[in-house]
């Protein structure tokens, strides 16, 4: 049994107020709240992006790729607003990977992926993200988060990213 480890990040910024882009993280929905005030509303604005923008699926998805030395997230789906990736879903996108791996003769079997932001919250989400990615992955996927004190583009409420790692075995 070989095994690989590999690591992933991705950032993107949120989509300007009033964009009516959905926000999707860690293979979640992120709906605005009913009854939201226009503040609070502005915090479920969608991340800007080719697909979806899932920061949490796209690091995973570098990571998995790393580790069994198939290229990166740009290899696989391209870059920019035609290419393969374009508006597809995260979950979607690492469903895609994970067969691509098995098609190179790898399967992953533990990932973790650490979320970087103000918002959304994901510790009242944290098992159904990790249940998600977990079954788009089809290994334990664990998902922690956290802020960076305000400094920075996250820190500043700009934007999100996510750093990853995933462990992977040649079959």
């Amino acid at each position: 049994m070989i095994l690989r480890v590999g690591q992933g990040f991705d950032a993107h910024r949120f989509a300007a107020s009033g964009s009516g882009r959905e926000l999707w993280l860690a293979g979640l929905y992120w709906p605005v709240p009913e009854n939201a005030a226009p503040a609070e509303a502005a915090r479920y604005e969608g991340i800007e992006g080719d697909s979806d923008g899932d920061v949490a699926a796209h690091a995973l998805i570098d990571a998995l790729l790393a580790a069994a030395g198939l290229g990166d997230i740009g290899s696989l789906f391209g870059v920019g607003s035609h290419a393969h990736g374009a508006g597809m879903h995260g979950s979607d996108m690492l469903r895609e990977t994970v067969a691509h791996l098995a098609d190179s003769g790898y399967r992953p079997v533990s990932a973790s992926v650490a979320i970087v932001g103000n918002r959304p919250k994901i510790g009242t989400r944290r098992a159904e993200a990790e249940a998600a990615l977990s079954a788009a992955v089809g290994c334990p996927v664990s998902v922690t988060a956290t802020t960076t004190d305000h400094m920075g583009f996250t820190g500043r409420g700009e934007g999100i990213a996510a750093i990853a790692s995933a462990l992977v075995e040649r079959r």
